[in-house]
């Protein structure tokens, strides 16, 4: 469903701000465009303002990195996202900031640049408690080239979220090469095995999720392991995390149905408290 006022999108670009998201371009021959040789973040925005906005520019600078792209102006970026907030009638929303390489070939050489900075703000509505999700049929590799890095191409999150969406859940889940549970399309999975709360450590190629960090910065003995599939399926219990759902607990996956259980409660309940506190977390 859209959300009411889905149409008040605001978009910054390289410095303008435009009301009408219809006249805010870049070239049709931007690198990001032709080669998906560009670098995002999403964050969220709750009444008082965008939440862990310094993690996200300090991810988006390792992005920049192992895209081989040069890190953006922080200054620059605070003052669009300030720009495309400033006036909302929104509560609840997101900032979508992207950076790509700017002009290039029309293949995959390096782009002539100069690179090219949007932001853009809407408003969304408050993700559902609970969630069903499946597990993909496409695997990921922890070795690729661009494992772990927020980049535009996003085509095979992309196919893999429609999948999902078929089979009437809202998140598909990647296994690796190798066997082992990975990530989301667009979050990442946690899991109580014995009391104790797991998540896919960085060597399975996912995302060095914002909100995944904080929980295991925040939730005392949180830890990072490979984990099997067959060692997944025997959970208590499972949730996701991701800047737009925070924590939300599954109780469906595949075939199998889980409770909303006391651990998953806790942990949501101690990140609303502390993302609350501390909006900007070190």
């Amino acid at each position: 469903m859209t959300p009411e006022g889905a149409h008040d999108i605001r978009v910054w670009v390289n410095g303008t701000l435009y009301d009408d998201p219809a006249t805010a371009t870049v070239s049709a021959v931007d690198h990001g465009l032709v080669a998906g040789d560009g670098v995002f973040e999403a964050l969220k925005v709750e009444a008082w303002g965008p939440f862990a906005v310094t993690r996200h520019l300090e991810r988006l600078n390792r992005s920049a990195e192992r895209m081989g792209l040069p890190h953006p102006d922080h200054d620059l970026l605070r003052e669009g996202i300030d720009a495309v907030l400033a006036g909302r009638t929104w509560e609840l929303g997101k900032i979508r900031i992207t950076w790509t390489g700017g002009r290039g070939p029309l293949g995959s050489g390096a782009p002539f640049g100069p690179p090219n900075m949007v932001v853009a703000a809407e408003p969304a509505e408050r993700p559902a408690p609970t969630t069903r999700i499946v597990t993909l049929p496409w695997t990921r590799n922890p070795d690729d080239v661009m494992a772990g890095v927020k980049t535009t191409s996003y085509g095979g999150n992309v196919r893999g979220l429609a999948a999902a969406h078929a089979q009437e859940a809202t998140e598909g889940i990647f296994v690796t090469t190798d066997g082992y549970i990975s990530e989301g399309t667009g979050a990442n999975i946690f899991f109580v095995i014995a009391g104790d709360v797991v998540t896919p450590p960085l060597t399975a190629g996912i995302l060095d999720g914002v909100t995944r960090a904080l929980v295991l910065k925040w939730w005392p003995g949180a830890t990072e392991r490979p984990i099997t599939v067959e060692e997944a399926h025997t959970a208590d219990e499972v949730f996701l995390t991701s800047s737009l759902r925070d924590i939300q607990a599954v109780t469906s996956w595949d075939e199998r149905e889980y409770e909303v259980g006391e651990v998953t409660r806790r942990v949501k309940a101690l990140f609303d408290e502390k993302s609350r506190a501390e909006p900007d977390p070190a």
